[in-house]
This record gives C-alpha cells, structure tokens and sequence, in this order.
C-alpha cells in the first residue's frame, strides 16, 4: 500500500509544473472558478491541507487574485479581471493593423484607432493613404479631448460627472454626444482642425465599456460636409471588428471589414 501512495505521489507530481507552490496556487483558482468557497469546500476541491489552503489562499488574496463575498467565502479576486483586460488590450493592438488597413482600402481615406490618456488621446495604431492629400496622424501622436469625433465618441459613454466636466471647453455640445449614443458614431468637419473631417466609433471591451475608437479622417474637399453618410457604416464595422477581438478567442479576417 505505502508503495502504490508513493507512486500515486510521484505521477502527481509528475503532472505538475514541478514547481509545487504554483501548482497549488494555480489549484485553489480553478476551485474557485464554479464560485464562492468556504475554506472547508476549498479543501476538498483542492485535495490541499486546510493549513496549506488557507495559508495560499490568504496570500492570493493579498495580491487580490483572490477576493471575499459578504459571506466571508472565497472568491475570484478583482486582479484577474484587470490582467484578461490588460491581455484583451494587446490582442487589440495586434488585430488593429489588419482593420485598419481593410477600413483605408474601403473608404480610401486614413484610418486612426485611439485611446484616452486623462484629458488626451492617443494615436496608438494609424493606416495613412499611400499617396494623394490626407490627414498624417502618426501612431504616439497625443491630441485634445476637447476637439474631433474621436474625442466625442471617447466621452460620449463615460459616467454623467466625467462627462460633464469633458464637456467644459469643448468643440461640442451635450445634445452632440446624445446623437452619438443614438446613432453609435460620430463626425467633425472642421473641429479639431481647418479644413479635415472625421467620423468615428467604438471599441468595446468585455464590460461593454467603451476602450478605444476606430476613425477615419481626410479633407472637407472630398470627405464632404456629412461624412457619416458615405462612410459610418464601414467605420462601425470596424470597430465592431475590434470588439469582438477583445471578447472572443477567435481569429481575425480583415477582410470581412
């Protein structure tokens, strides 16, 4: 009997990481997957000693990996949320020149994807025209939250208070991002800058909160002076597109933009 333990042991180990304590961390996660835990149910989902499961499970909560209910019970903590969206954002990025460059080819004009930072925006990922006037904004240029239809549609669903205080020395109004909320995108002519209109959408991320936005910008000249007509439904699409890429494993086909 003590031979068949030992070699039960050894194949368990074997089955491992061969690095114990991540194991064991990694086991007290995957209990708490199906839900809230008591200490007692952690055991025995765990096969752990309840000294060894409460000792990892207390330091998990430290690193907020782990959290508590209003019972008391063990839970998935708060951090494990923040890193699958950190990693959704990456996969966001790596899908963003694909779209982007299918958005350009389909509408012929530059094609943008932004982030707020505070009481900026980001160019974090750009496809420019090959040639022929356009509207260059380089990947790591920083623009105003005050101006342009990619700054509506990052403001447009932020919470009543940050929306309101967005708003104060801004190129639009409160009844503008209301007919961004309705419609789902936005245009400027002439806002942020002389001369180039823009229309924009949004990335959503898991939540539904809104985390980025896919725009397109080019001269009044040959864009228009409602450029939504010709072109929202491809910029939405796109963003649409980079959504789904935030909330789902599958591949991406640029060309379905």
């Amino acid at each position: 009997m003590d031979t068949l333990a030992a070699v039960i042991s050894e194949n368990r180990e074997e089955a491992g990481s061969g690095v114990g304590v991540l194991d064991k961390a990694a086991a007290v996660l995957s209990a708490l997957e199906s839900g809230p835990q008591t200490l007692a149910q952690l055991v025995i989902a765990t096969h752990l000693a309840r000294p060894t499961a409460h000792r990892l499970a207390v330091a998990l909560e430290y690193h907020r990996l782990v959290g508590r209910d209003m019972q008391g019970r063990f839970v998935l903590g708060p951090r494990l949320g923040e890193l699958a969206s950190a990693a959704g954002e990456d996969r966001l990025l790596a899908a963003a020149t694909p779209v982007l460059v299918a958005l350009r080819d389909h509408t012929g004009e530059s094609a943008q994807l932004f982030r707020r930072q505070g009481e900026q925006r980001i160019c974090v990922a750009a496809a420019e025209r090959a040639m022929g006037l356009r509207d260059s904004i380089p990947v790591g240029a920083t623009l105003s939250m005050k101006a342009g239809s990619s700054a509506q549609v990052l403001l447009a669903w932020e919470e009543p208070d940050r929306l309101h205080r967005g708003l104060h020395g801004s190129s639009f109004t409160a009844t503008n991002l209301s007919a961004v909320r309705r419609r789902g995108w936005a245009q400027s002519v002439g806002e942020r800058e002389p001369g180039v209109a823009s229309i924009s959408a949004p990335v959503r991320g898991p939540s539904g909160r809104v985390i980025a936005s896919v725009s397109i910008s080019g001269p009044i000249e040959r864009m228009g002076r409602q450029p939504g007509r010709q072109h929202a439904a491809a910029v939405v699409t796109a963003a649409k597109r980079l959504s789904d890429v935030i909330q789902t494993t599958e591949g991406l086909d640029p060309h379905t933009v």
